[in-house]
């Protein structure tokens, strides 16, 4: 059966005449020294699902059934796929700009072979339409972040995580590594780090109002090796993997393993439960010498030229305690309005200093949007959570940045109301509401007319956000992020496209199911995919809005009603 139809996301441009030619067992494949990890990729991916053997050639080899070349004409996302009928049997042929093109042409060619060709092993003909596919993304940034440190997901489930996000044309994963309930990555000069911050005695059940908790240790980390494993498996497919270590809020469980860093004395656990704590960094200069030993060992494994810090819910109270760090910040000419030392910027002196380290090994930082401020480096990439007019604001001064508001992408919020989604917590946010995602929406052009002209600052792209304090496993990931993941690769790579929820329901959810993927059905969820008394803590969408208006709400604000720590209206 031909899927040419159904492709998700959707083409640009997409022509067929209905006919269906096989692929020839024996197949030989061409591609050019610079497209070969996508041609390597769809052929084994190809002979594992089919049963056929496929034989790579040289890459000029003229008698080549399949061919992956460059066009340097063609944008370096963009690709030209072709089957064509090479007397009774298929012909392929994929031109792409580059490697990402490439990449993103190898995906659509499966695609197109049905289902199967999402199986780890079968025996069945490859057969693809006759068609011409002409391609090209909205965006260069189209990420996801994956969080591993509020539950631990093992390596394979990772692995397999990386390729369902490449399935999707996703080209980043942000891998939030580190938080107050745990730390991931193992740090040679600072063993305790995983030793002591990588496992908890507990976790909380549902939201933290509730005061429930499982009585079952939970932990896990990944060891250098294994993080060169993820890297080099998601680079094959496609996908830079950018590493967010948090500072400086987030960081109990860091404080747990070393608590001299801490700004407030004593002892410290890892985090048993959710919301924001109190503790956080002493932003000192022993502190900024820790984490760019850190930063050092992280970007020896990672190869992305994006290091992500974190930066995001930092309460201030534990710094205005200590007369000293006032006085630290009125050192450095961090004041207020009222000449005093203002502790508050803190935080963007801290990030700065690590931004500065990054940028002496050849790395960019980003930080979620409470970091943007004048003492931000204008370098350094802000990813807007909290909604548009941060973004504005960011724009306006020369940033960067990545959409990610939370009130549209955060994919753990629930995906409909009602008592049967699972910990139901934040927003309802469907898959047509996923679908209708516009990262600059002509409301926030209209209201900020200065943002009409050529902008100092860039929108990179948009990213998608997988919170884990209530998925706990990878059963519970796929019903959180499918089917909305492919809806929002979709407002992200072709918003123009029709037709998607019919091209989800006909095709696209089929080649979920061969892939293993337990997703949320269109019509709400199995009996096992729910969490009878779990309770979550459901947000109203339009109340908010109404309050706050469209472009300024969102997250956690000091000094805001209903934000001291522990109690920001978020996910639960």
């Amino acid at each position: 059966m031909p899927y040419a139809a159904d492709v998700v996301p959707a083409p640009v441009s997409l022509r067929t005449d209905g006919e269906v030619l096989a692929l020839r067992d024996g197949a030989r494949i061409a591609a050019d020294p610079d497209l070969r990890d996508a041609a390597r990729w769809w052929r084994r991916a190809s002979e594992d699902a089919f049963g056929l053997d496929l034989v790579p050639t040289g890459p000029s080899d003229p008698d080549a059934d399949v061919t992956f070349g460059v066009d340097t004409a063609l944008p370096a996302d963009g690709y030209r796929v072709t089957v064509a009928d090479g007397g009774g049997h298929a012909v392929v042929r994929v031109v792409a700009g580059a490697a990402a093109g490439a990449h993103a042409a190898a995906q659509t060619l499966r695609q197109l072979a049905g289902p199967q060709a999402f199986r780890r092993a079968g025996r069945a003909a490859l057969a693809l339409p006759v068609v011409t596919v002409d391609d090209g993304p909205r965006f260069g940034w189209r990420g996801v972040l994956l969080d591993v440190a509020r539950h631990f997901l093992p390596k394979a489930d990772v692995l397999r995580f990386v390729d369902l996000a490449a399935a999707h044309h996703l080209n980043v994963l942000q891998l939030h590594l580190t938080d107050d309930q745990g730390w991931r990555i193992e740090v040679e000069r600072y063993p305790r780090l995983t030793e002591v911050g990588s496992w908890r005695h507990e976790s909380g059940v549902g939201t933290w109002r509730a005061e429930r908790y499982d009585g079952r240790p939970h932990g896990g980390c990944y060891t250098r090796d294994d993080l060169r494993e993820i890297v080099a498996y998601a680079r094959e497919r496609g996908v830079t993997v950018v590493p967010e270590i948090g500072s400086p809020g987030h960081v109990q469980a860091l404080l747990t393993a070393y608590p001299e860093l801490a700004a407030r004395p004593g002892t410290h656990e890892v985090r048993t439960t959710w919301g924001i704590s109190e503790d956080v960094i002493d932003p000192s200069d022993a502190a900024v010498d820790f984490f760019a030993g850190v930063l050092d060992e992280v970007c020896e494994v990672f190869d992305s030229p994006f290091v992500a810090l974190g930066g995001d819910e930092v309460p201030t109270t534990a710094w205005r305690e200590r007369p000293d760090i006032v006085a630290r910040a009125a050192g450095l000419g961090l004041v207020g309005p009222d000449g005093e030392g203002d502790v508050a910027r803190l935080h963007g002196w801290f990030l700065a200093r690590l931004a500065e380290h990054l940028r002496s090994k050849g790395r960019r930082a980003v930080v979620w949007d409470e970091a943007f401020g004048p003492d931000l480096p204008r370098d350094v990439v802000v990813t807007c959570w909290r909604g548009h007019a941060v973004a504005a604001d960011a724009l306006a001064a020369g940033h960067d940045v990545v959409m990610a508001p939370e009130q549209q992408v955060y994919l753990d919020h629930r995906a409909a109301d009602g008592d049967d989604e699972p910990v139901p917590v934040g927003f309802v946010r469907t898959v047509a509401d996923v679908r209708a995602f516009e990262p600059l929406p002509a409301g926030l052009l209209e209201a900020r007319p200065e943002l009409a002209g050529d902008l100092p600052g860039t929108v990179l792209g948009a990213q998608a956000q997988l919170w884990s304090e209530h998925l706990d496993s990878a059963r519970r990931v796929d019903y959180a992020a499918f089917p909305r993941l492919a809806a929002f690769a979709e407002a992200v790579w072709n918003p123009a496209a029709p037709g998607f929820d019919e091209r989800l329901r006909d095709g696209h959810l089929a080649r979920l199911d061969a892939a293993g993927v337990e997703y949320r059905p269109l019509d709400g969820p199995r009996p096992w995919q729910q969490r009878p008394g779990v309770a979550g803590w459901p947000r109203d969408l339009g109340a908010e809005r109404a309050a706050a208006g469209w472009a300024g709400m969102g997250g956690w604000v000091e000094g805001r009603d209903g934000a001291e720590p522990g109690k920001r209206p978020g996910r639960g």
